[in-house]
């Protein structure tokens, strides 16, 4: 095997496939979802529409639409194993996601989920459907049983943000939070081959079954670099305060050595999409903590162009992302959670997509340890 000299950190830049469900164009502040605009997706489209968009290749027709809302609200409800299991899963603490991790796991095997390499493409759309569809109402009744209330039962007559926002609060959702939620979900569903698309995608070559891609992929996701970051960015929101004091918040927190959660992208080099989008789905909602978000924002990128030259740091899906949730109600133990329950789609689509292909990812890496084969001692 031949070898590459030069492997860039974090393999930025490598390309390892090819993809027919979307890309990512840093360099322009662009991305979509096949041959949309996600960010127009997002505000004239709902989850499901995009959900159908990236699952079955083209957007649905109006009938087609209906229809596929109902098959995805009769998959929502729990069966009667995870909602007997959950109340324990709950109990043992921890984040939602590792709650999450063993319901899916769980799901796999109480309802005999086989190896995608074993089937053909319709049961894989089908695991993957009730994969994406459980998802929200199993993460929703854990955060209600923690909370030492009874899970709220899903509606089949809502979307996919209406019904998350019902299942968590039992309460008839406001309008406005559903846009802003929808807005959220729509534009954070796919996002390239981010660390736990990735990771999908490797399980998935295995040919291993849809609940065991996304399980691992929420190991990935887990991180505090990757989806764990909308209540971090939150967080140093608030602890900066006022605008007045962003400055030297930024510069203490540098002078640290400390990462100014919030601000920056792998991919971008300019701003970021879905960050202008929550910006201005923040500011039509409204409230000091949008305008302390939107004032602290052009303090801090002004700082940073200050600090770090050449590079163009700007505010990143998670900085507006805690924003819009915590005004739609949601605590920010919810955060990940709910980026959980529209990724979860994208993760199944790179699963599908992935599974067309025969071939095991089976990367390489260089040796740079002590000389071999060495004597023993």
């Amino acid at each position: 095997m031949t070898l590459t000299s030069e492997v860039p950190a974090g393999l930025r830049g490598v390309v390892v496939t090819t993809t027919g469900l979307g890309d990512v164009r840093g360099d322009e502040g662009f991305f979509h979802y096949r041959q949309y605009s996600a960010i127009d997706l997002a505000r004239h489209r709902s989850v499901e529409d995009v959900w159908f968009l990236l699952h079955c290749g083209a957007l649905p027709t109006p009938l087609e639409a209906q229809g596929f809302l109902a098959e995805v609200a009769a998959q929502r409800h729990l069966p009667a194993v995870l909602a007997d299991a959950l109340p324990v899963v709950a109990a043992a603490g921890g984040p939602l996601l590792s709650g999450l991790r063993t319901a899916l796991s769980l799901l796999g095997a109480a309802e005999g989920f086989r190896p995608v390499y074993d089937l053909d493409p319709a049961a894989r759309a089908a695991d993957a459907l009730r994969v994406c569809a459980l998802t929200p109402t199993v993460l929703a009744a854990l955060h209600r049983l923690r909370s030492g209330a009874e899970p709220v039962a899903p509606r089949e007559d809502l979307d996919a943000a209406a019904n998350w926002l019902w299942m968590l609060t039992g309460r008839e959702p406001a309008p406005e939070h559903v846009r802003a939620i929808r807005r959220y979900l729509v534009s954070t569903v796919d996002h390239g081959f981010n660390a736990s698309t990735f990771t999908a995608r490797v399980v998935a070559s295995t040919g291993a079954d849809v609940a065991a891609a996304v399980v691992a992929a929420l190991g990935a996701f887990s991180g505090p670099l990757h989806g764990g970051a909308p209540d971090r960015a939150l967080a140093a929101l608030e602890e900066i305060g006022t605008p007045e004091r962003a400055e030297q918040w930024v510069r203490d927190q540098l002078a640290a050595g400390g990462r100014v959660m919030g601000f920056g992208h792998a991919v971008y080099r300019t701003r970021d999409p879905r960050a202008v989008l929550l910006r201005e789905t923040a500011l039509e909602l409204g409230g000091d903590l949008a305008e302390l978000a939107a004032a602290v924002e052009d303090r801090v990128v002004a700082v940073l162009a200050e600090l770090k030259p050449g590079r163009s740091l700007h505010a990143n899906v998670e900085y507006y992302a805690g924003v819009v949730m915590a005004q739609a109600g949601l605590d920010p133990s919810l955060f990940t959670p709910t980026f959980a329950t529209s990724r979860v789609i994208g993760w199944c689509a790179n699963v599908l997509e992935q599974a067309q292909d025969p071939r095991i990812i089976r990367p390489a890496a260089r040796y740079d340890g002590p000389p071999a084969p060495s004597p023993l001692p």
